[in-house]
């Protein structure tokens, strides 16, 4: 009920966004900025790019608002502007990674802290494990479980077809599945 709750005053945020409302438009951001943070980041891994696509994500979220047809699509919609944003940043940075891994002799890989015990080793484990995970796979799985999205409305944020989600959706859960395992027997 809460989550309803919630939905509806989001859809009536937007179509008075859609409407021209500066105060509407001001509520979206402060209700979606930490989450498409957090999406970009995912995507990006560098908070400081996240936080150029996530900018340059509301920019374009408000331009085209206006033109936003059905007010229930505003979050699978606004997601996939984020993807397109962090998909920009990657490919304008793909030749400097490229040139860094050329020159690297050694790849960086996080040092592991042993500190904690319980939960905070429990989502040390997964952050490792979801760190492990490609990007496609990442995002799909992040969507699904940590924004409670549905599978359509992850292919229209990402841009893919339903199947395609539905099978990241699967590797991601077995390269999870392993790695936790592995991690749990090894």
């Amino acid at each position: 009920m809460t989550q309803n709750k919630k939905r509806i005053v989001e859809n009536y945020l937007v179509e008075c966004a859609r409407l021209g409302d500066k105060a509407a438009q001001e509520q979206l951001a402060i209700r979606f900025q930490k989450q498409f943070l957090a999406h970009a980041y995912r995507l990006l891994g560098d908070a400081e790019l996240a936080k150029d696509a996530a900018q340059e994500g509301w920019i374009e979220i408000i331009r085209g608002i206006a033109r936003l047809k059905d007010v229930n699509a505003f979050c699978a919609w606004s997601f996939r502007i984020i993807t397109r944003k962090c998909a920009k940043q990657i490919t304008g940075l793909k030749k400097d990674r490229e040139l860094q891994q050329t020159m690297s002799e050694e790849p960086g890989l996080p040092e592991a802290e042993e500190s904690g015990l319980g939960q905070a080793n429990d989502l040390q484990l997964i952050r490792k494990a979801l760190a492990s995970l490609s990007a496609e796979h990442r995002a799909a799985i992040t969507l699904f479980y940590l924004k409670d999205m549905s599978v359509a409305e992850i292919a229209v944020s990402l841009e893919l077809p339903v199947g395609t989600v539905k099978t990241r959706l699967m590797h991601a859960r077995n390269k999870l599945r392993a790695v936790l395992e592995g991690e749990n027997h090894g």
